[in-house]
Formats: structure tokens, C-alpha cells, sequence
């Protein structure tokens, strides 16, 4: 039974027809159909070996697991007892990384109420358009970053109440409010299926759509890339750059690390590539998260540094290029452990652990999903040919009022829009998103293979690579390279990287086109958004 009263998200959920196909076929994904995901990962952690050990961790402060369940348990009665939030209430949370942000995640969803995380960089028209989608009433955020969101509440009365955190000497601040509370709550008794969150997109193609999870998908989830690739353990310091408003984040960075009794350490204030190597090595780290690019600005610092503690090097968000990955083992001696998923379903469905890596694979499709290479009618292709990604799983695509869902979603199986090519093995070669393939004189060029030749050059610190239309050639491949310190974008380096692309993959994929920039357009998570890139392109 549904202990959500208000049904609002319930009552936009998809249509039957367009629900994915859910399957449980792992014992371990046997779950009971009555269970609140913060009373297994948090309150049962009483009983378990890690229940003293540090779980959340910060310059200013550690948390025990025991201790941060007192903190949750406070926040919990605020919203319950003095907001007056009933089951199924959405809760609009706004912060960057932090202890305190995580203490009121978890306590949104333990009163069976529904997180809706947001960035920190967002701005009022876009965190309006969240509320007009999420119809939440209530926002716990950051005091550092009340202005944006006052804004948008007077252009959306529907949210009602500010409380903000990370001020404690503020008399109505969240941490004041708290500290009144005797820290006894009992969890909301919800079933599997009521909604935990709502995981708002980064908007790399656009539009954000509102992916809905519920309780049964996050804990689902803990059982298959968790259990079967990550393998961390209950003495692993994690930490990284994914913010928690992103389920990558969000995974790696508080519901997997307390599914394996582990802990987690939030910086003051955002990582750059340096402070990042330098804070794994003061607090031990042993696992890191972050994408692609800051590994790459990360590797000179790692090399110089050293990384002993560092077991793990989680990539995801993007597209891991081979030259990343090599340079990365180079400076370090890891083998990055890549993956692939999606807001949609959480988090990664396609990974290899580090002695499962292929070169130039990002993997196989994780234990409890099962993934193939169709062509536009749904038929697998054969092995070896591009097609695009079909996915099914314990965890499946379902947006909140939104008729993108028909495109996500065909016969029960999940189409996250990316184009692979699947080997005899079973291992899986990203080629692009699939509306992003170049198709020039009938050839198919994947962007993020140029990408990976140009970053071999050594004139090259990023770049992005986009079919620009052509009259001739239906398309023509076209880069945007941001340059390291010393090197000067004119013709005479155009040639070259044109002909160290050529000399590195077939000579048809070469981009005819090149184009020096100060920087690339990312979303937060570092994912590039070649939308703006074709938008910057006449």
C-alpha cells in the first residue's frame, strides 16, 4: 500500500503503455514491496559492523553513521512536525556538495516526502521552471545561495517556504530548527514503489526532463554496477566532483557508499583538477569520481604528487577517450573503471571493472540488465554494426508529465539515445549520441573517436567534434579544440592535427574543418554539450 497521500507524481506518471518492462532477475534484486530506502541504508546500519564509523566527512566535522541517523531523524521532524509535509509532498533542495545537503536528502525521503535536488549554478528562470514542473512546497537551501531561489519563489507562489542550511548561527536556519528535536523518527512506512526523488536532467540536449525514482529503483540499483563491477569496501573514503542534484552523484557519492558501509568527503566549495589530487592525498581517499576531462587535467598533478591510497577511478558523464584512459594509467597506475547510465535509470548499466577492460570499450552490460544494438525498427544488428543502444533492467525510464517519454521507452525497453557497436564478446564501443552520428558521403563518423585522435596530439587540452551540414557532403566533420599553453591556433596547426587524424584512424573521419577555442560549453557534471556547439556552427 502506497503511504504517498499526495499523488501528485503518481497521478503524471506515463501512461501504462509507455511504462518500461521491469526484471528482477538477480536473487539479490528480490526486494520486499513494502520499504523505505533511507531506513535500509541508514537505520539498519545500527545493527551492522560500520554503525561507529565515520560516514559523512568534511574539514569542519565527521559523522558517525549512528550520529548522521540522529541528524536525518531531526530534519525529519522539522519537516513533518513543524511544516506540516505530508507523504508524497515534494521538497526542493538546493546546495552544492556538503554534509548538510545530504543530511536533508536523506531526510526528505525518509519522511516519504520527494527530493527534487538542484544545482547551485542554477538561476531563478530555471529553477521557476522546476517549479513549475515539480510543484514543490517547501526548499531547504544553501544560505550562501537564497537570492536565485527568493526570486523564483515570487514568480512561483506555489513554493511557500525558505529554510536555509550551513548557517547554524542563524535562529531559523535549519541546523537551529533541528537542534530543538529529540532526534526520534520513525521512518514513513512506504512501499517500493512510491517515488523518492525526482532527478531533474543536466539539459545537455536542451530542454531538462524530470526522471521519477522510486524507492525499489534505488536500492535495485545498490544490487547490479554497485555489487558486481564497483566492489567498494566498508573502509573506502570516497569522493569527487559530481554534484548530489545529479543521480551520478548521487550514487557515487552517498547511497552506494553507505549501501557498503563506507564514507564520503565533501570539500569546502568546488574541486579544481590540483586541490583534487591534493585533498585525496590528505584524507586518504581510496575511490574518486569525476568525468573524463578533470582526470585529464588531474594526471599532471597525480604524476607529480603520487596517489597511493587511491584504488578506484570512477569515469562516467561522458565519453571516456582511450588517450584519457592511457594517460590516466600512466600518471597513476589505475585502470579507470568506466560506465555508462543515465538519469533515466539512476546510474551506470554498461561498466567493466579493471581487469575486464577492453581498450576502447566502455564495457558489458552490468549484471541485472540486459543491453543490444538495434537498428530503427527495434531488430538487434548484427555484431560489429552501428546501431543504437536498446537497455531493460530492474530500473526503467519514466519522465513526469512529459511526451519525450514515447521516445525513451518502445515495447518496454529503454532507448537512452546513444549509438554503440557491440563486439562478438559482448563488449560495447561507444560511437555518439545517436542524433549526434555524422553521416558524411555515406560514411558514419562517431564524434568522440575524432575526439580521442585529437587529444593524442599534444597541442590539444579539450575538444569537441560535431557535424557541420555541407552541400556536397551531407555533413562534414568539424572540431573545436582548446589548446594547451604554447601553441598557436593558425592554418599551419590545422594541417597538422587534420593530418595526425588521418595518420591515427581512417582518413575519411578527419575533421575538414577546425575551429580554436578559449573554452567548451559543459554542464556541470562536465558532460559537453554539442547542442551549443551545432548552435555556434552558421
Amino acid at each position: 500500500m502506497s503511504a504517498q497521500v499526495d499523488r501528485f507524481v503518481h497521478d503524471r506518471l506515463p501512461p501504462a503503455e509507455q511504462l518500461p518492462t521491469l526484471r528482477y532477475d538477480l536473487p539479490e534484486l528480490q526486494l520486499p514491496d513494502q520499504l523505505n530506502l533511507v531506513e535500509e541504508l541508514l537505520d539498519k546500519a545500527d545493527s551492522k559492523p560500520w554503525a561507529h564509523r565515520p560516514m559523512l566527512r568534511s574539514p569542519a566535522r565527521t559523522l558517525s553513521y549512528a550520529e548522521a541517523a540522529t541528524e536525518v531523524n531531526r530534519i525529519a521532524q522539522v519537516l513533518v512536525e513543524d511544516l506540516g509535509l505530508v507523504p508524497g509532498n515534494r521538497v526542493l533542495l538546493r546546495g552544492g556538495n556538503s554534509i548538510a545537503m545530504a543530511l536533508g536528502w536523506l531526510a526528505v525521503v525518509k519522511a516519504g516526502l520527494i527530493a527534487v535536488a538542484t544545482m547551485p549554478l542554477l538561476r531563478a528562470k530555471e529553477l521557476g521552471d522546476i517549479i513549475e514542473k515539480a510543484q514543490p512546497v517547501v526548499a531547504l537551501c544553501d544560505g550562501r545561495l537564497l537570492e536565485e531561489l527568493r526570486s523564483a519563489q515570487q514568480a512561483h507562489p506555489v513554493l511557500k517556504t525558505l529554510i536555509a542550511f550551513n548557517q547554524p548561527e542563524t535562529s531559523d536556519s535549519l541546523e537551529a530548527r533541528a537542534a530543538a528535536k529529540s532526534g526520534v523518527f520513525k521512518a514513513c512506512p512506504t512501499a517500493a514503489d512510491d517515488i523518492a526523488l525526482l532527478a531533474f536532467t543536466s539539459g545537455t540536449t536542451g530542454k531538462p526532463k524530470a526522471p521519477v525514482s522510486t524507492h525499489r529503483d534505488v536500492l535495485a540499483m545498490c544490487q547490479t554496477w554497485p555489487r558486481h563491477v564497483l566492489r567498494a569496501r566498508s573502509e573506502d573514503i570516497v569522493l569527487g566532483s559530481p554534484p548530489l542534484a545529479f543521480t551520478f552523484g548521487l550514487g557515487g557519492l552517498l547511497v552506494f557508499p553507505m549501501w557498503a558501509g563506507a564514507s564520503v568527503y565533501f570539500n569546502d566549495g568546488p574541486y579544481t583538477p590540483e586541490n583534487m589530487v591534493k585533498t585525496i592525498r590528505e584524507v586518504g581517499a581510496t575511490i574518486c569520481y569525476t568525468a573524463p576531462t578533470f582526470y585529464r587535467q588531474m594526471a599532471p598533478f597525480a604524476k607529480a604528487l603520487g596517489l597511493p591510497t587511491l584504488r578506484i577511478s570512477v569515469s562516467a558523464g561522458e565519453a571516456l577517450p582511450d588517450a584519457t584512459r592511457q594517460l590516466w594509467k600512466d600518471a597513476t597506475g589505475i585502470e579507470m573503471l568506466d560506465g555508462i547510465g543515465g538519469t533515466e535509470v539512476f546510474h551506470i548499466y554498461i561498466s567493466a571493472a579493471a581487469e575486464d577492460v577492453r581498450r576502447g570499450a566502455v564495457g558489458k552490460a552490468v549484471p541485472g540488465f540486459t543491453a543490444k544494438v538495434v537498428d530503427d525498427e527495434g531488430k538487434e544488428v548484427p555484431r560489429g554494426t552501428v546501431g543504437k543502444l536498446a537497455l531493460i533492467g530492474p530500473v526503467g525510464c519514466r519522465y513526469l508529465d512529459d511526451p519525450r517519454q514515447a521516445d525513451y521507452v518502445k515495447k518496454g525497453w529503454n532507448y537512452p539515445g546513444d549509438a554503440f557497436v557491440q563486439d562478438e564478446d559482448g563488449y560495447f564501443f561507444y560511437q555518439s549520441r545517436a542524433d549526434d552520428m555524422i553521416i558524411t558521403a555515406g560514411y558514419n563518423v562517431g564524434g568522440p573517436e575524432v575526439e580521442d585522435a585529437l587529444l593524442k596530439h599534444p597541442a590539444v587540452a579539450e575538444c569537441g567534434v560535431i557535424g557541420k551540414p555541407d552541400e556536397e557532403r551531407g555533413m562534414i566533420v568539424k572540431a573545436f579544440c582548446v589548446l594547451k599553453p604554447g601553441h598557436t591556433g593558425d592554418a599551419a596547426l590545422v594541417k597538422a592535427l587534420q593530418d595526425h587524424v588521418k595518420a591515427t584512424i581512417a582518413p575519411f573521419k578527419y575533421p575538414r574543418e577546425i575551429e580554436f577555442v578559449a573554452g567548451l560549453p559543459r554542464t556541470e557534471t562536465g558532460k559537453l554539450q554539442r547542442f551549443k556547439l551545432r548552435q555556434m556552427t552558421p
